[in-house]
């Protein structure tokens, strides 16, 4: 089966990997060389399929100094047409729809093939962020132009443990159509427990059946990237950080959490009759972080 039929059918054990266009001002020649590079790395894992991500300046969200800075991207859906035509497996494409206005949104839509792309769909990252369209108005254009396109939706652990209505959200995501749900990257293993545990039950009193939770990992290779992780929002438990801070080597203190990670929201996900997933992504644009994020994908499906 395909991606898409998976997650259709509520299917367990999805294993997605995730990454980011290259740079808006990349030559086409450098561009088609980072995604031969990127192709070579993925041959030898047995994925579900790919997440293209759709960068958006967030600094409305957090007035903190951005440890890496923000460099707009490729659209990811030109990147997959004009640079990653030998990919012949799934793509789930995100869409900051914000961006985007609805003639342009409605065009892509129809030209995409349900059985190859998948999306995700994303709003503005404050609520004062200006925006073309919204996100409700995104999703229904959807439901009318490719409505066998399946949608997802972003979950967000952390904001669940501060206002404990994440769920809620997902809910009422999945009953504007969403049919699975990618989560920000997990360190904290219990907000990610929680919020999967009261979707599960949100869904039960709403007479649904939940829809596969992908939760995202990510290792850090250095404390720059736990530091960018935690101005994207991550909440990283302060044990870890200790243990990240004073380990010789940070990388490979986070590939063992991250196996961790994987292995009690699996075990979670399954005790509860809830469908799951795993998308592993880097960061970094450092080379051993991302030969280590490969590496963990390996041993997730192993």
């Amino acid at each position: 089966m395909g991606l898409a039929e998976r997650i259709a059918q509520r299917d367990d054990g999805l294993l997605l990997f995730s990454i980011t266009p290259p740079r808006s001002s990349t030559a086409a020649g450098e561009a088609q060389r980072i995604a031969d590079v990127t192709l070579g790395r993925l041959e030898r894992l047995d994925l579900d399929g790919l997440i293209l991500y759709d960068i958006d300046d967030e600094s409305d969200r957090n007035p903190a100094e951005r440890p890496f800075p923000y460099l707009p991207t490729m659209d990811p859906a030109s990147f997959l047409a004009d640079h990653f035509a030998q990919w012949d497996r799934p793509v789930v494409v995100y869409r900051c729809v914000g961006k985007y206005d609805e003639a342009a949104l409605e065009e892509w839509l129809a030209a995409q093939d349900p059985a190859r792309v998948l999306s995700v769909f994303v709003g503005a990252s404050t609520s004062d962020k200006m925006r073309v369209l919204e996100l409700p108005a995104a999703q229904k254009l959807s439901a009318e132009v490719n409505p066998a396109l399946q949608l997802g939706g972003v979950a967000i652990p952390e904001r669940h443990s501060r206002s404990g209505t994440e769920h809620h959200r997902m809910v009422a995501k999945q009953q504007a159509g969403v049919s699975f749900f990618v989560t920000q990257v997990v360190y904290d293993v219990s907000a990610a427990k929680s919020m999967l545990s009261d979707y599960y039950y949100a869904c039960t009193e709403a007479g649904l059946e939940p829809v596969p939770v992908v939760f995202t990992l990510s290792v850090c290779g250095s404390m720059k990237t736990v530091e960018f992780l935690e101005w994207l929002g991550v909440d990283v438990p302060r044990w870890l950080r200790n243990d990240l801070a004073h380990a010789a080597d940070p990388l490979a203190v986070s590939f063992d959490q991250c196996l961790s990670t994987a292995t009690e929201l699996t075990d979670f996900a399954r005790r509860l009759g809830t469908p799951h997933g795993f998308n592993v992504e880097s960061v970094s644009n450092r080379r051993r972080e991302i030969e280590a994020s490969v590496e963990l994908a390996a041993q997730l499906r192993r």
